[in-house]
C-alpha cells in the first residue's frame, strides 16, 4: 500500500510538472494565434478599409450605397494621423445649398498644378472623369470609416485600388468638369452620408477641429448657413477677416454642456445652434460631439 501511495503521489507530481512546463507553451501558442489574427485583420483592412462598416467595394459610382448600408446611431471617427489635402486656406464656397442645388462639400481655392494630398491612410476606390460634375476626381476610403472626394483635378496620379498614406500626392489642382475657376472640391462622407468638412477640418488654421468627430445619424447635415456678419460684409479687409473668423467657430461638447450654456458662451440663440447643426432642442448632446456655433 505504501508503494502504491508513493507511486500515485509521484504520478501526480509528474503530471503537475508536465502541466507547469506546458503552460508557457500554451501561452506562446496563444500569442502566436493572436499575432496571426492581428496580421489577418490588418491585411483585410489594407484590402478593404473599414470593411466592418461597408457592404461592398465598388469602382463604379461615388454614391454607391443608398439603403444597402446599416448606418449606426453614432460612430466616433478618429481624425488623428491626418494631412490637410492642400496648403491653401481660402474657402470659396461653403457646404450647403447653392444655385438651387445642394453643394455637398467645400471649394478651396487652389491653382492648376498644385499638389493635392490624401487626407488619411486608405485605399483609392475611384479614379474617374465626370464632364458635367466632378471633372477629374479621386475617391478614397479610409481606415477610420470616412470617404473623401477630391474633384476638378487637372491630373490624377494614383490608380484605383492603390493603397495610399496620409500626405501622399494623389492629384494636381485644376479646373475640370462643372467648374468656373481652378479650385479643389473636397467632400467628406460616412457610409454615403454627407458631413460638412468644416466640422472636421479647419482650413484657415491648417488643422483638424478635434482629435475625433462623433457622427450622429440625422444630426450631421451641412450646417451651411453663413453668419449675418459674413453675408453683410461689404467694406474693409479687417471687417471681412473678423466676419470670417466669426464664421468658423466650433465647440467640442464636454461633460455638463447644454445648449443653453453653449448659447451663452458664443452669444448665439439656441434656435440658431439647432439650425446650424441640424438638431432639435431635445437632442441629447454627447461628449466629444462637435457643434458649429456661428
Amino acid at each position: 500500500m505504501a508503494m502504491a501511495a508513493f507511486a500515485l503521489a509521484s504520478a501526480n507530481v509528474c503530471g503537475q510538472d508536465l502541466l507547469a512546463r506546458q503552460a508557457p507553451i500554451d501561452r506562446k501558442l496563444k500569442a502566436v494565434d493572436s499575432l496571426a489574427l492581428i496580421r489577418q485583420i490588418k491585411a483585410e483592412q489594407a484590402v478593404y478599409p473599414a470593411y466592418s462598416l461597408y457592404p461592398n467595394w465598388s469602382n463604379e459610382r461615388v454614391h454607391a450605397y443608398g439603403n444597402s448600408v446599416q448606418i449606426p446611431d453614432s460612430f466616433r471617427i478618429d481624425l488623428t494621423g491626418f494631412c490637410m489635402p492642400t496648403t491653401h486656406t481660402r474657402i470659396t464656397s461653403k457646404c450647403g445649398p447653392r444655385w438651387r442645388r445642394m453643394h455637398n462639400g467645400l471649394d478651396i481655392k487652389v491653382y492648376i498644378g498644385d499638389t493635392i494630398r490624401a487626407a488619411f491612410d486608405g485605399r483609392v476606390r475611384m479614379v474617374k472623369y465626370e464632364r458635367r460634375g466632378y471633372g477629374k476626381y479621386v475617391v478614397i476610403r479610409h481606415d477610420n470609416g470616412l470617404e473623401t472626394i477630391y474633384g476638378h483635378l487637372s491630373k490624377q496620379i494614383v490608380a484605383e485600388d492603390e493603397y495610399v498614406k496620409a500626405g501622399d500626392p494623389i492629384g494636381l489642382g485644376g479646373n475640370t468638369g462643372r467648374s468656373t475657376g481652378s479650385h479643389l472640391h473636397f467632400e467628406t462622407r460616412f457610409l454615403g452620408e454627407v458631413i460638412n468638412p468644416e466640422f472636421m477640418f479647419d482650413f484657415p488654421n491648417q488643422d483638424i477641429v478635434a482629435d475625433s468627430y462623433l457622427f450622429i445619424r440625422g444630426a450631421n447635415r451641412y450646417a451651411y448657413q453663413r453668419t449675418r456678419a459674413l453675408a453683410a460684409v461689404s467694406s474693409g479687409k479687417s471687417g471681412a477677416a473678423e466676419a470670417e473668423k466669426a464664421a468658423i467657430r466650433y465647440h467640442k461638447i464636454r461633460k455638463g454642456d447644454t445648449l443653453g450654456r453653449i448659447s451663452r458662451i458664443y452669444h448665439v440663440s439656441i434656435d440658431r445652434l439647432c439650425r446650424l447643426n441640424g438638431i432639435k432642442r431635445t437632442t441629447v448632446l454627447r461628449v466629444g460631439q462637435v457643434l458649429r456655433c456661428s
